[in-house]
């Protein structure tokens, strides 16, 4: 019997077909489990914009300290790079900066306020507690002479682009 009479009399053709239903069901399940992961990542990702819930674990909480989002934007200017950063209901007392390096690190805490300690929430889409925010600087600066403003809500940081080093070829005796 040759190859085009066994595929006529169906038994070659009969198993292409039940192998491609096969690949075909297995294909499915993985991609709606493909499908319902990224549907949950998302609805992580979109309530951690606007909400942080502690977890049980404190000493999770002191290792790593944990806040929503906050929007940053890095300008660069001819002599300085300004850094801007969205902290709205934070009091700048409670807010330190530091550059180690060429690293910008931001910390600080949002403190919940309650009017009525026996009150009822049934929404709660703020976030509050301690934050640290780090963002890597494109260039060297002098941290010594850093500015910083906090206006509306906005953290305005002016860093100072560092002298850049004179480059110096030495001849070999």
């Amino acid at each position: 019997m040759s190859f085009y009479q066994q595929i006529q009399g169906g038994f070659m053709l009969d198993s292409l077909k039940q192998a491609g239903k096969n690949i075909g069901r297995e294909l499915n399940r993985a991609w709606e489990s493909l499908s319902d992961g990224w549907r949950e990542l998302l609805s992580r990702c979109s309530n951690a914009l606007v909400h942080y819930e502690r977890d049980d674990y404190p000493d999770q909480e002191i290792a790593f300290p944990h806040w929503g989002i906050m929007a940053v934007e890095l300008e660069e200017t001819a002599t300085e790079l300004i850094v801007r950063v969205e902290m709205p209901g934070v009091e700048k007392e409670n807010c330190s900066i530091q550059v180690i390096g060429n690293t910008l690190f931001i910390r600080g805490e949002k403190r919940s306020v309650r009017e009525t300690p026996s009150s009822n929430f049934y929404v709660v889409e703020r976030a509050y507690g301690a934050f640290e925010r780090t963002v890597t600087l494109p260039k060297n600066v002098d941290s010594e002479k850093a500015q910083a403003s906090y206006v509306n809500g906005v953290l305005t940081i002016r860093l100072p682009k560092a002298v850049s080093e004179t480059i110096r070829s030495i001849p070999v005796e």
